[in-house]
């Protein structure tokens, strides 16, 4: 089993990014898949997570990810606030939106670490919702290109 956690702030599209990825892993064959919410009462801003599963077989348990195999963070500032790396496993993937070189990023511990500058993107292409870009469909793109588990092919049918 493949497991993400996706951190990012509400508003960001967090929630519907581990969506599109539990539906694009379906699509492309995957027998079991899921995506849950991780949050409380907060509000826009406020610092949430949510997870995505996807296995070749139905998947029989729905405990929360403890260590996950994939991080997505969104907010690049919450690698500030957050022990993201506490949440990963050992030579677990990060993928960071942020402008920044991956060897400028701060992170270490031997995780291989991919860069996209998501909003860069979503501000070219007009991805904006209430004046702030919608870095979600940047990073499924850069998830596509740098877990190689789910096609951008079918990150894209996944969109539709």
């Amino acid at each position: 089993m493949h497991e993400v956690i996706w951190h990012g702030r509400g508003g960001q599209g967090v929630v519907l990014a581990a969506q599109i990825l539990a539906e694009s892993a379906y699509m492309q064959g995957f027998k079991g898949v899921t995506s849950a919410p991780t949050f409380g009462p907060e509000r826009r801003g406020a610092p949430l997570t949510a997870s995505t599963k996807i296995s070749e077989t139905p998947i029989r348990t729905f405990a929360q990810i403890e260590y996950a195999d994939i991080a997505v963070v969104l907010d690049p500032s919450l690698l500030k606030v957050i022990n993201i790396l506490g949440s990963l496993r050992p030579g677990g993937l990060i993928i960071v939106n942020t402008p920044l070189k991956a060897e400028d990023t701060g992170i270490d511990g031997g995780h291989p670490i991919a860069v996209v500058d998501g909003a860069g993107i979503a501000f070219r292409h007009h991805l904006i919702k209430e004046g702030a870009p919608m870095v979600n469909t940047p990073l499924l793109g850069a998830f596509a290109r740098a877990a190689n588990l789910v096609s951008l092919e079918f990150i894209e049918k996944g969109l539709k």
